[in-house]
């Protein structure tokens, strides 16, 4: 066993005595469970907008879009932390090593801004839990490219951190952040699926009754 755990820490160098490891793992865990959790219950009890907004759910929204951008970059200066802290290798020979993590970042950050921008800062930060819809679907690039680019993005960028720094380590926390929104996505996709589901049924129901009193 102890030969197994050598020959794997010789491929993939990594300290796990680091706390820095730990925290940024912790972090990159606690984001989109968090989010996930608040934004449910803000639709089904409307807590921040009733409670704290006055019942205003734009505000809340924004709020929410604060709390999270603000808890992202954390969880990244963490993540740049633990880097540092790991043991330092090769990951690719020069100049690969600068060109290919300077592109996954470009095209990475290309990603989420296009998403955000595509998507505004309502349907960005979970707006549709705040009863916030959006009228259609959003067909444009990126995703016309891909069905989750935002979470595709942010992956990348973790990638290229790690190649950046040349930390094994980072390849590993970034396949952890990849289980992570894979994990998130099967319970964030199902649930807005099932917002505008509900919509459109409302929406059937009242044509349905107009018809009728006509």
């Amino acid at each position: 066993m102890d030969s197994l755990v050598s020959q794997f820490q010789s491929l993939i160098p990594i300290d796990a005595s680091k706390r820095s490891l730990w925290i940024s793992l912790a972090s990159i865990t606690f984001n989109p469970t968090a989010w996930n959790i608040i934004a449910r219950n803000e639709y089904r009890n409307r807590t921040m907008t009733r409670r704290i907004f006055g019942g205003n759910a734009r505000m809340g929204c924004y709020f929410l879009a604060i709390a999270i951008f603000s808890f992202g970059m954390i969880r990244d200066s963490l993540y740049t932390r633990a880097l540092n802290d790991q043991p330092q290798k090769a990951l690719l020979p020069q100049p690969l090593n600068t060109i290919v993590a300077a592109t996954l970042a470009i095209v990475g950050q290309i990603l989420v801004l296009t998403s955000t921008w595509q998507l505004g800062i309502t349907g960005t930060f979970l707006g549709d839990y705040f009863g916030i819809l959006m009228d259609s679907k959003v067909e444009g690039f990126p995703f016309n490219v891909l069905r989750d680019p935002m979470y595709v993005g942010s992956t990348m960028c973790f990638t290229a951190g790690a190649l950046w720094y040349e930390r094994p380590a980072g390849l590993l926390i970034t396949l952890y952040v990849y289980i992570v929104y894979v994990i998130a996505l099967r319970y964030e996709g199902p649930f807005t699926d099932m917002i505008y589901s509900a919509r459109e049924a409302a929406r059937a129901k009242g044509n349905a009754e107009t018809k009728k009193e006509q």
